[in-house]
């Protein structure tokens, strides 16, 4: 089994796609929604969490709305400040956090809303050009197999931003444990 380095764990926490620090009562602000569209999909608030310098990857959240008759599949995107974007899903398998890219891309099905959201499905913005700023907007993209490439602009929150629906799942229901926890970078 491929145990996930220091480096990519760090990478990971520096990312945000976890939070080992509680912040309480810090949600995104619903006044800085915003969304999407392309035909059937409604692609809401586009987000990402801000970056220290020298971080390699970010996450990146959406809540992708189907009202269609069909499903769609997510199968990648883009993000001006990243070489690649990827599509990729993080569970928890026992006491083992497994990353791992969605090779196929990630179904959304009709007449459902599917979230990407910190500690479940994700964008991975890989091979960061610039440090990810509080406060400003990043142009991309979601690439879909029938709707094809919506233009989109991620807002990036503070680093500490938490998703906004905590219900279940997410990072803050995943145990986090600390150093003798193993870590599977890609499901390997």
């Amino acid at each position: 089994m491929l145990q996930m380095s220091r480096t990519v764990l760090r990478a990971a926490l520096i990312a945000g796609l976890f939070v080992a620090l509680p912040v309480a009562g810090l949600a995104i602000d619903p006044a800085s929604a915003h969304e999407f569209k392309a035909g059937a999909l409604t692609l809401k608030h586009p987000w990402t969490r801000a970056t220290a310098k020298g971080a390699e990857m970010g996450g990146g959240f959406v809540a992708v709305v189907n009202t269609g008759s069909e499903a769609d599949r997510l199968v990648g995107g883009s993000f001006a400040l990243a070489e690649r974007t990827e599509v990729h899903e993080m569970k928890m398998e026992g006491d083992v956090m497994k990353m791992r890219q969605l090779e196929g891309g990630l179904d959304i099905p009709a007449g459902s809303t599917v979230e990407l959201k910190p500690g479940s499905y994700h964008l991975m913005f890989m091979k960061l050009t610039a440090p990810l700023e509080a406060g400003t907007k990043v142009k991309g993209s979601l690439t879909f197999e029938k709707a094809g490439e919506v233009p989109v602009e991620f807002a990036v929150e503070a680093i500490d931003a938490k998703a906004r629906d905590h219900k279940a799942g997410g990072h803050d229901a995943m145990p986090m444990g600390g150093a003798d926890k193993q870590h599977d970078a890609h499901g390997k």
